[in-house]
């Protein structure tokens, strides 16, 4: 497997993907204030999302978006690259 450039190709909508996004700070649990860096996730595409939600805040970028989980929702633009879930066959050889 091959990371995809969003500019080259984007996954099938609703379809849960690793992301590459370039510097992606996260607070860790607690109110330590402690982060880390995590460039990898799991996002689901939302093809169309801000067509069918129009933004409450006046955001007007790329009408895409990818759905995290808990609060890790991304706009469109930052991820940088995308590719498949590893099937869980793969894992294991």
């Amino acid at each position: 497997m091959a990371w995809i450039s969003t500019k080259e190709r984007l996954p099938e909508d609703g379809t849960r993907v690793l992301c590459y996004l370039p510097r992606n700070v996260v607070f860790l649990p607690g109110k330590t204030g402690a982060s880390e860096l995590r460039d990898v996730v799991i996002l689901r595409f939302a093809k169309d999302f801000f067509v069918k939600n129009p933004s409450k805040t006046g955001y007007s970028g790329s009408p895409h978006f990818w759905l995290g989980e808990g609060t890790s929702n991304r706009y469109f633009d930052d991820v940088v690259y995308w590719m498949a879930l590893p099937e869980i066959t793969e894992l294991i050889h």
